[in-house]
């Protein structure tokens, strides 16, 4: 697998040296869409999903080349690096992961621990359990189960900031002589989060007033930070549900008096008819776990923020 760089939908390429920035130095802040540099970076750091990439582009780049190797997958949070993957992640100046159970093959992989951060490690008590059990697939990573803690913990834009300040902090140990830089540039993506979070909040002001029903049980975080009432099942977005699946959610329109699904991408037109003829309608809130084709994650987010509001605003 090639190793994707963010250009918005893709990692930044080669990068600038840090010895070309002198104390006090720094190249101009591009907020993580700098132009590719003509000199070799300085060191790498890799990154275990696109939320990870974009911050850490946002506050190194182009200082550090940024390595996110599962751009590709289905699904990040079930892809596992071969060998050789695992070789090269080892000679990462930084590895940062999500935690919270997101990277089920850590466990299994030599990691050298005095550069692995775990970004949420300083959140743990924000973490949310869950209980669900049952079996699915996501395409050719295969069957799985949700299990643990909820891991897409990046859709709270406050717990993003706080896995922003933790892998500031691993910059600053790393590369102290730049630590200026980092926190100019973190304080810069805060106010770009908490901007974010303040269009979330005024997306979902009535969600209470609207049950929802969610494609998959990712939106954990989602829901907690914004009060949403919602219950989750467990559709792909590309398969078409089976009878008992239509049957279970019948029974769930009508426990939940919901009139919207919440997917992560497009369902299938099939599926989107039936779901109309059900009286369900339904928008995308995508995770934005892989490089979106066009933007960044402020910019899916937003637009999510925008589904959620079309959803939630009350009817004329």
């Amino acid at each position: 697998m090639r190793t994707p760089t963010i250009n918005a939908s893709v990692l930044a390429a080669v990068l600038l040296s840090v010895a070309a920035c002198g104390p006090g130095e720094a190249p101009e802040d591009t907020g993580g869409t700098a132009p590719v540099a003509s000199r070799t970076a300085t060191g790498s750091i890799e990154v275990t999903h696109y939320p990870l990439a974009y911050v850490a582009e946002r506050l190194v780049g182009p200082l550090v080349e940024v390595r996110f190797r599962a751009a590709e997958a289905a699904d990040p949070a079930y892809w596992r690096p071969t060998a050789e993957e695992v070789v090269d992640m080892q000679e990462a100046d930084l590895i940062v992961v999500n935690g919270a159970g997101y990277e089920s093959w850590l466990k299994d992989v030599s990691l050298p621990t005095s550069r692995l951060l775990d970004s949420t490690a300083a959140v743990r008590d924000r973490l949310i359990d869950i209980s669900s059990n049952t079996t699915h697939s996501h395409g050719l990573e295969g069957e799985h189960e949700h299990t643990g803690s909820a891991f897409t913990t990046w859709l709270d834009p406050t717990l993003l900031i706080e896995q922003a300040r933790a892998l500031s902090q691993g910059l600053e140990r790393r590369w102290p002589d730049q630590t200026a830089l980092f926190a100019e540039r973190l304080a810069a993506l805060v106010t770009d989060l908490e901007t974010l979070d303040a269009e979330l909040r005024a997306a979902t002001a009535n969600a209470a007033d609207h049950p929802v029903i969610f494609s998959h049980p990712v939106y954990q975080y989602l829901q907690q930070r914004y009060s949403l009432v919602g219950t989750s099942v467990h559709w792909e977005h590309d398969e078409a549900p089976d009878a008992s699946q239509w049957n279970e959610l019948e029974h769930l329109i009508v426990e939940n008096r919901a009139e919207w699904m919440v997917w992560e991408a497009e369902p299938l037109a099939e599926t989107s008819e039936r779901l109309l003829e059900l009286g369900l309608r339904w928008v995308v809130f995508d995770p934005c776990s892989t490089p979106p084709e066009e933007g960044d994650l402020l910019t899916v987010m937003r637009r999510n923020a925008e589904a959620l509001r079309e959803a939630f605003e009350p009817s004329p």
